[in-house]
C-alpha cells in the first residue's frame, strides 16, 4: 500500500531523500526512516521527548515492546562510556552531522527489526539490532529531513548492514537501486552481478566510509584529468564538490550549454542555472560522466534539476560548491543499482530498472523534500561485536530487501512522500 501526501514547500526546499518504512519491536511499530550511507547509527524518536514536528510521527517506547532491551555502558557497542555514571547504566549516544547544527542524542537499545526474505519461501526474519532511542534532535531533524528517524547504512559495526552480516543473516554487502521515477529498493546481502562496473573503496581504518576516487570527468567532449576522492552518500540529495574540481566542471558545462544563463539567485543553491526554452531538448544539455579509479565509467544520467515557477522553467547543473568534503549525492546515482560490497571493499554499479528483481534481494524505500539533508555523520568509532539474540536466522545472501523511493518533482513548490509497508 502506498500513501501519498501533497503539500506546499518553500522555494528553497531543494533536497530529496530516500525513505523506507521499517517495523520495530513487539508488537511491531512502523517508522518511516531516511536511508543514509553517509552515517552509521540507526535511530528513531522516543516516547517522552520534546520532539514535536508539525505533523504526527511514530515514537518508540522501550517499555511498550516486550522484546526491548536497553544497552548498558559495559556493552561493546557503547561508544560514550566516559559519559556513563556506572557500568550498568543506560548507554548514551550522540551523533553530530555535517549539516549545520543537526544532531541526535539519546540512549542505545536493542530490539527486533522485522524483515522478509525475497526468495521463493518469503521467510519472516526477526533480527535483533542495536539502535538509538532518540531523545533530543536538532537542526534539520526538527524540520523535514528525518522526522521519524534515520537508517544509518555505514561501515561501522553499529550499522544495520554490519549487524545483519555479523549475526549471519546476510552477506556483508547491500545494494540500492535508484529509479528515474523515484522508486527504488535496498537489498541486504546483495553482492551485485558479474557484469557490473566496480571501483575500490578508500578505507580509513579509524573511521571507514564509502569513499572512492575519481580520476577523470567528461563534460560533453571535454575530458578533464582531475583526481579527487568523494563519499558516496545516499543521505545527501545533491553532489557537492570543492575546488578546483567544482570550477572546472561547472565552467566546462557552462561553455557547452546552449541556453541563456540566469543571474545568481540567493534562493537557489545552484550557481549555474539556465532558462529552459519552449522547444527544450534533453540532447542539448551537456552530458556528464566520471572515470573511477581502475578505469570504470560512471555516466551521470541526471546532472540537472528542473525548477518550475509560475511563469517559467529553469534548469540548473545540480552540483553545489563545497567548502568541506566532496560528496557524490543521490542525484548522480539515478538509473543505477549501486552495490556497497563491504567484503571486497568495492563499490559496484550497473544500469538497472528498479522494478526488475533480477539477481537482487531487497527492501523498499521512499523520498521526501527537506531544507538540508542529514549528510555525513561524525563516526561512533570502531566497536567490537555486541551480544545479541535472534529469533530467526537465514544464512542465505539474499536475506531481506526493502523498496524505496527517490523523487525529484518537476516543480519544487510541492513535495511527495511515498510510504511503503514492508510486511
Amino acid at each position: 500500500m502506498a500513501t501519498r501526501l501533497f503539500g506546499s514547500a518553500p522555494w528553497d526546499c531543494f533536497c530529496s531523500l530516500h525513505y523506507t518504512t521499517v517495523q520495530l519491536g513487539t508488537p511491531g511499530m512502523k517508522f518511516m526512516v531516511a536511508l543514509d550511507t553517509g552515517s552509521d547509527l540507526f535511530w528513531v524518536p522516543c516516547e517522552g521527548t520534546a520532539y514535536a514536528p508539525d505533523f504526527e510521527v511514530s515514537k518508540y517506547d522501550p517499555e511498550g515492546s516486550s522484546t526491548s532491551k536497553r544497552v548498558s555502558c559495559n556493552d561493546s557497542l557503547c561508544a560514550h562510556r566516559n559519559r556513563c555514571m556506572g557500568s550498568f547504566n543506560n548507554c548514551p549516544y550522540m551523533v553530530s552531522y555535517v549539516s549545520a547544527e543537526t544532531s541526535t542524542s539519546g540512549i542505545l537499545v536493542e530490539d527486533v527489526l522485522h524483515l522478509k526474505t525475497e526468495d521463493s519461501h518469503r521467510e519472516l526474519v526477526e533480527a535483533y539490532v542495536t539502535f538509538g532511542c532518540g531523545q533530543v534532535q536538532s537542526g534539520s531533524f526538527l524540520d523535514a529531513a528525518a522526522p521519524n528517524g534515520l537508517f544509518g547504512l555505514g561501515m561501522e559495526k553499529i550499522s544495520v548492514p554490519s549487524i545483519l552480516s555479523r549475526e549471519g543473516f546476510t552477506a556483508d554487502s547491500f545494494s540500492m537501486c535508484f529509479g528515474h521515477d523515484g522508486v527504488g529498493r535496498i537489498n541486504f546481502g546483495d553482492k551485485g552481478s558479474p557484469d557490473q562496473e566496480e571501483t575500490p573503496f578508500n578505507v580509513n581504518p579509524s573511521h571507514p566510509t564509502y569513499n572512492i576516487t575519481v580520476t577523470q570527468i567528461r563534460v560533453g567532449t571535454d575530458l578533464m584529468d582531475i583526481d579527487f576522492t568523494a563519499l558516496f552518500d545516499s543521505g545527501t540529495s545533491f553532489t557537492y564538490l570543492g575546488d578546483p574540481t567544482y570550477t572546472r566542471l561547472s565552467e566546462s558545462f557552462n561553455s557547452l550549454a546552449r541556453d541563456k544563463r540566469r543571474p545568481p539567485d540567493p534562493r537557489i543553491p545552484f550557481e549555474y542555472c539556465y532558462d529552459m526554452s519552449s522547444d527544450a531538448n534533453a540532447s542539448f544539455i551537456p552530458s556528464l560522466s566520471l572515470t573511477m579509479k581502475g578505469g570504470s565509467q560512471f555516466a551521470v544520467y541526471d546532472p540537472i534539476i528542473v525548477i518550475s515557477t509560475q511563469s517559467e522553467l529553469v534548469y540548473c547543473l545540480a552540483v553545489v560548491k563545497s567548502t568541506q568534503l566532496n560528496i557524490i549525492g543521490q542525484n548522480f546515482m539515478t538509473g543505477y543499482n549501486v552495490v556497497f560490497d563491504r567484503e571486497k571493499f568495492v563499490l559496484g554499479w550497473k544500469k538497472f530498472d528498479c522494478y526488475d528483481v533480477e539477481n537482487h534481494t531487497s527492501l523498499p524505500f521512499k523520498p521526501k523534500s527537506t531544507n538540508v539533508p542529514p549528510a555525513v555523520a561524525a563516526g561512533l568509532g570502531n566497536h567490537s561485536t555486541p551480544e545479541s539474540t535472534k529469533k530467526t536466522r537465514n544464512s542465505q545472501t539474499s536475506a531481506a530487501s526493502l523498496p524505496y523511493h527517490s523523487h525529484f518533482p518537476l516543480t519544487w513548490f510541492r513535495f511527495v512522500i511515498l510510504l511503503f509497508v514492508l510486511l
